[in-house]
C-alpha cells in the first residue's frame, strides 16, 4: 500500500509523466463539468458589497465534487460488478479534483470584491469570463495530450466548445433559477 500511496501522491497529478487515457479523460470530464456548473452558479448571483457569491461558488464546487465522486464509485461498481477498492476510490476522488479547482479562480476574483479591491459587478463579470476562458482553453490541453500542435482548428474548436458550454449554462440557468 505504501507504494500505491506514494504513486497516488506523487503520480501524474504532480509530474510531467503523461496520464493514461482513462485518467486524462476522467479529469477533463470533471474539469468541464465543474467549470460549467460554477459558471451556472455565478450567473444568477446578484452581487453586492455584502454578498459577492463566494459561498455559492464554494457550495456548488463542494457538492458537485462529492456527488461526482460518489457517482463515479457507483458506476465503477456496475462496470466491474464489485465494490471499488480503497485505491480505486482514491483514484476516483483524485480524478474529480478538477471540479474543486474550478472554484479557485472565481473565488479569488470574488474575494477581491469582498475586500473592496473590485466592484462586485465587475468581479462577477470577470469571474464569469475566466470560466468561459477555462472551458475553451481545455481544447489546447486535449490537443497536447493527443500530441497535436495547436493551429487554427484548435482555436475554432475552443470557441465552439465555449459556445456549446454557454448554451448548456443558459439552459440550466433558465430551467433552474
Amino acid at each position: 500500500m505504501d507504494g500505491n500511496r506514494h504513486r497516488f501522491l506523487h503520480g501524474p497529478l504532480f509530474s510531467r509523466v503523461p496520464l493514461d487515457r482513462r485518467n486524462a479523460a476522467s479529469r477533463i470530464s470533471a474539469y468541464i463539468y465543474g467549470n460549467i456548473l460554477i459558471l451556472a452558479a455565478l450567473i444568477p448571483v446578484s452581487p453586492s458589497a455584502e454578498n459577492v457569491g463566494i459561498l455559492v461558488v464554494l457550495g456548488t464546487a463542494a457538492s458537485t465534487f462529492v456527488a461526482h465522486t460518489f457517482a463515479e464509485n457507483v458506476g465503477r461498481s456496475v462496470r466491474t460488478d464489485q465494490s471499488p477498492t480503497g485505491l480505486e476510490r482514491w483514484t476516483d476522488l483524485r480524478d474529480s479534483l478538477p471540479i474543486l479547482s474550478s472554484a479557485v479562480l472565481p473565488c479569488v476574483i470574488l474575494a477581491a470584491a469582498a475586500f473592496g479591491w473590485l466592484e462586485p459587478r465587475t468581479a462577477q463579470v470577470l469571474a464569469e469570463a475566466v470560466m468561459l476562458i477555462r472551458i475553451g482553453g481545455i481544447v489546447f490541453v486535449i490537443r497536447r495530450l493527443q500530441g497535436v500542435r495547436p493551429d487554427r482548428s484548435t482555436l475554432a474548436a475552443a470557441v465552439l466548445l465555449t459556445c456549446v458550454a454557454t448554451t448548456i449554462v443558459a439552459i440550466k440557468v433558465a430551467l433552474t433559477h
